[in-house]
């Protein structure tokens, strides 16, 4: 059963989401007695991918993928795929690659299994664990096609090193004008902040911050921990901050190392959009808040007394440890 997978790549280097991909591709490789193939688009430097068991490298460089297309990019993976015979075909569980799996799965005649959470459970018959009922249950689901096609969920397996001789050869998948239907004009970026797709840590806060001008202790400490700032629902409804922080069911799922919420009460639709993180932390005044029902640690307060001391020990830890 060979392997292929679309290792992402963004400002200059590998998505975190790639390494992950290429750890969990190769441990399955292991024990098959396979390689690893991964395809690149407009990649630059690939060698960092031999670390994490990346065999090969197909690497397509083409100005017109300059912008994501959905189409294009499924076309891509879907020619690679066939190319290297490969019977699985793995993705990430970023936004594009979500746009990307179910595309790539029916070109390729394939089934197809999102949020995958680790190696599979059986080979034959292939039968994956999977998240379900956004994240408050797990099912294992078989796929039973020739060729698989599995959607790791963020943070799932975890980023390995484990080297190998790494192959690279250029790819010139042939693309036809329906492929770019949909055009990207401008692709536009918060520049010098951690993204939350890309977070290991995420502090959030809601309504019980009062007001946007108090957001400044909310994005000090994520500073501190480098981490990526976020929101609830009725903060980006209010305008706030912006509706690419709204974190949660119906915002942005997250699947983090550590989420902070603060401030916010813990609506279901929210709960079940980060539920997958694996520390969750919450500051709330009100100790009836829902939010603490799914909570490692919890913290009754006001967030205005307990957030600007955080930073402090945080500050002075770092400090004492640099």
């Amino acid at each position: 059963m060979s392997i292929v997978l679309y290792a992402e790549f963004a400002e200059g280097k590998f998505k975190k989401v790639a390494l992950e991909l290429a750890s969990y591709a190769k441990k399955i490789a292991e024990s098959l007695g396979t390689t690893v193939t991964a395809v690149t688009i407009n990649a630059g430097d690939v060698s960092e991918l031999s670390k994490y068991g990346v065999d090969k490298v197909l690497q397509v460089t083409n100005d017109k993928l300059a912008g994501f297309t959905a189409k294009a990019y499924a076309d891509v993976i879907k020619q690679a795929a066939e190319k290297e015979n490969a019977q699985l075909v793995l993705l990430s569980s970023t936004t594009d690659s979500m746009y990307l799996s179910g595309l790539v799965a029916l070109a390729l005649n394939a089934g197809f299994a999102s949020n995958v959470t680790g190696l599979p459970v059986s080979i034959a018959p292939f039968q994956v664990k999977r998240t379900a009922f956004s994240n408050k249950a797990f099912t294992i689901t078989e796929i039973s096609t020739p060729i698989k096609v599995l959607g790791l969920a963020k943070n799932s397996y975890g980023i390995f090193e484990n080297a190998s001789t790494l192959t690279q050869e250029a790819f010139n998948p042939s693309l036809a004008d329906a492929d770019f239907g949909v055009k990207v004009t401008g692709i536009e970026k918060a520049s010098g902040k951690v993204s939350i797709a890309d977070a290991d840590i995420v502090v959030s806060a809601g309504r019980g911050l009062k007001s946007p001008d108090n957001w400044g202790m909310i994005e000090e400490l994520a500073s501190v921990l480098g981490a990526a700032t976020a929101c609830s629902k009725p903060v980006s409804d209010l305008g706030w901050r912006p509706h690419g922080e709204h974190v949660g069911q119906t915002g942005k799922p997250v699947a983090t190392n550590l989420y902070i919420a603060i401030g916010i009460s813990g609506a279901i639709q929210h709960i079940a959009g980060i539920n997958s993180s694996k520390i969750k932390v919450v500051i709330n005044s009100d100790p009836e808040a829902p939010f603490f029902k799914v909570a490692d640690y919890g913290v009754v307060g006001d967030a205005f007394e307990i957030v600007p001391e955080l930073i402090q020990k945080l500050k002075a830890f770092k400090a004492q440890h640099a």
